[in-house]
């Protein structure tokens, strides 16, 4: 440990360090649980709306207040892409050679992996703070011990009034650590399993929409659009 440097400023610094943590990770915790809430009523609005249309034009066309949310977005990208796909002019691009089945779920899946870090997004520091808070607890405690060990050998009394007041508060920065990650993990391992249960959700809507697609005959209805292909 750096002589120079103030022991007292040193375990200040493992508390306001462990004080930063803790405002992080329970910003982190309210912002995720707003996302997720906000994300599923949206997910769940859009299918219901998206599932009841009559067909994939009938659904391009749901209202504004209904097309919002990752689903939404997801839809959007695919319906995007059937548009483009329309113009002959565009069929000699690398962009659509290539099954127009295998194209549009490309097209899907990359949305989808947009989507689905959008939701992780926090998750790490989530999974940090949760990993090193115990040890930055810890490293306080271990300078606080120092310091009560070299104030006691330097008053030369080793009572138990003296010893017990000195470790007691050196232990105070190993608790404050557990305290700082035990929501960390709590929240991470629940949000981790949120986030898996969204992906699902989503690659089961992207199975769907291609089904619509290519299982009902969609393209090939509209074949005389797709000569570009």
């Amino acid at each position: 440990m750096p002589f120079h440097v103030s022991p007292t400023v040193m375990i200040d610094g493992t508390l306001y360090t462990l004080l930063l943590f803790s405002l992080v990770t329970w910003t982190l915790i309210f912002f995720k649980v707003w996302q997720f809430a906000k994300n599923s009523h949206y997910n769940q609005h859009f299918s219901h709306a998206f599932w009841d249309a009559r067909d994939l034009q009938a659904a391009q066309q749901l209202p504004p207040e209904t097309t919002r949310g990752p689903k939404a977005r997801i839809a959007a990208s695919g319906f995007a892409w059937l548009e483009e796909i329309k113009h002959p002019e565009l069929g000699a691009s690398l962009k659509f050679r290539g099954s127009p089945q295998d194209l549009l779920e490309q097209t899907l899946r990359k949305q989808t992996q947009i989507e689905q870090k959008k939701m992780e997004s926090g998750l790490t520091m989530l999974a940090s703070i949760g990993s090193t808070a115990p040890f930055v607890g810890l490293f306080g405690t271990v300078v606080g011990i120092m310091n009560a060990l070299h104030d006691i050998s330097a008053s030369g009394s080793a009572s138990l009034d003296v010893v017990a007041g000195p470790i007691g508060d050196a232990l105070i920065a190993t608790a404050v650590g557990i305290a700082v990650a035990v929501p960390a993990v709590l929240a991470y391992n629940f949000f981790l399993r949120r986030a898996k249960h969204h992906r699902a959700s989503l690659e089961h809507f992207v199975d769907g929409f291609l089904h619509i697609a290519f299982g009902d005959n969609y393209m090939e209805k509209n074949k005389g659009s797709f000569n570009g292909v």
